[in-house]
């Protein structure tokens, strides 16, 4: 499937081409469509970066940019250059979605990415997930946020900790009442 860089994004102009790659694992956004359903799109898919180089490695899509085509090698240079702290972030996604999750974006939820079993619009995303690398603290505040967050939206927070070059190690926190 072909697609275009177009600054920080990349677009997936063919129409049968996003319903197919949305499909085939919920990749990317419709351009005008909030909440997207497979048989309802008829408009491009904007991809992230992170999905997109995901999805380049995974030769599911190729990407130009300016007419030239862009290496698996120079899109991570564009993502290490747009991305913030990128290397744990791409780590953290490519865990999930080597596992069979759905990972999305989770800024409105205040963190690095919602994660769903099944996909959005099917079920809920049941964990939030905020990477950090091995040597970065944390505050007992920034846990207490992250827990009343989670917990408020009945979600469970999931600390991502990156290990080696393609480990990671998962750290989730449960909020209880007595």
């Amino acid at each position: 499937m072909k697609s275009e860089l177009i600054e920080n994004r990349i677009i997936v102009w063919n129409i049968e081409d996003s319903k197919k790659l949305f499909s085939q694992g919920y990749y990317g956004k419709p351009i005008g469509i909030p909440k997207p359903k497979i048989e309802e799109i008829d408009a491009p898919l904007i991809l992230d970066l992170i999905e997109g180089l995901y999805l380049l490695e995974n030769k599911k899509i190729t990407i130009t940019q300016t007419k030239q085509k862009v290496t698996v090698e120079q899109l991570i240079k564009i993502c290490k250059k747009e991305v913030f702290e990128f290397d744990k972030k791409y780590m953290v996604y490519k865990n999930f979605r080597n596992k069979g999750y759905i990972i999305n974006p989770g800024i409105k939820f205040g963190c690095d990415f919602a994660v769903y079993e099944k996909g959005p619009g099917i079920d809920h995303a049941p964990f939030l997930i905020q990477a950090y690398a091995r040597n970065e603290s944390i505050s007992s505040t920034g846990i207490v946020l992250a827990g009343r967050l989670a917990t408020s939206v009945r979600k469970q927070f999931i600390l991502a900790i990156p290990k080696g070059k393609d480990k990671v190690d998962f750290l989730a926190l449960d909020w209880w009442k007595a």
